[in-house]
């Protein structure tokens, strides 16, 4: 797993509370959530690429 890096960020309270409903409905962390964001709009900006699927945890082809 890569290493993380703390930093603070300051964002408007009503974006930050719709972060933290969206998290919450999708059972994750405000954190986890942010990171998830930020990550797909990276790969969709193509300044990022998509990390190698394990595929020993994919389920078998039929």
């Amino acid at each position: 797993m890569a290493q993380k890096k703390s930093f603070a960020l300051r964002i408007d309270a009503e974006i930050l509370e719709a972060v933290e409903k969206w998290a919450a409905d999708e059972f994750r962390s405000t954190n986890g959530q942010l990171e998830w964001i930020i990550s797909r709009a990276l790969k969709e900006a193509k300044r990022m690429k998509d990390k190698p699927r394990d595929v020993s945890t994919l389920p078998p082809e039929v």
